[in-house]
């Protein structure tokens, strides 16, 4: 992301969690919002038992007197990916807390960034970073073995917004088609040639 823009939408298919992480943290550091969507497609390093058992470490930690203080257990994807940010951000100043402010995260990809350009971060891609053959792990199947169950509806939605947007591309496909016909057609008239001498 060489460029300020007012919003970037990151797809987070194929990228591993730490480093899109650690990049969207400064991005968001240096005051640009980010939006990040598909977070149940973002992947870590090492097989799905071994994250398991990571992942049942982590479950038990708590604090000993009064669970409501913390820590916090996402089961969601895209929390689990907000809270990887919010690690990397000096969240309890003021500038942390409004970098966070600055950042949404989603499983899936709702109506408003269905539309928009989504962008990869090649420094944080898995087949540039991983090692070809290593075994990886999804998250959403990280999250859906610890009780997340919004997989199988996140995954319906998605085959809808694909649907539609395979539409959409059909459509705009032919559209051009007739376009460049059209401009075609006109490219041999009387009135076509006396503007091309003038320029047009």
């Amino acid at each position: 992301m060489s460029t300020f823009q007012p919003v970037v939408v990151i797809d987070g298919k194929g990228h591993l969690l730490g480093r899109l992480a650690s990049v969207v943290a400064k991005e968001l550091l240096n005051g640009q919002k980010v939006v990040v969507v598909r977070c149940e497609q973002l992947n870590v390093s090492g097989e799905l038992f071994r994250n398991k058992l990571k992942y049942h470490d982590y479950l038990r930690k708590k604090t000993s007197f009064n669970r409501l203080r913390g820590p916090f257990h996402f089961r969601a994807p895209s929390r689990i990916f907000y809270k990887a940010v919010k690690g990397m951000i000096p969240h309890k100043t003021a500038r942390g807390e409004a970098a966070l402010e600055r950042l949404k995260v989603f499983d899936g990809i709702p109506a408003p960034y269905d539309r928009k350009k989504r962008v990869v971060v090649p420094q944080a891609l898995r087949i540039f970073r991983l090692k070809g053959g290593r075994k990886y792990t999804t998250i959403g199947k990280l999250s859906a073995s610890f009780g997340w169950k919004y997989e199988p509806v996140v995954e319906k939605l998605e085959n809808k917004r694909k649907a539609r947007s395979h539409e959409y591309y059909v459509a705009k496909k032919a559209a051009a088609k007739k376009l460049a016909a059209a401009k075609a057609s006109v490219v041999d008239t009387e009135a076509a040639k006396k503007l091309a001498t003038l320029g047009y």
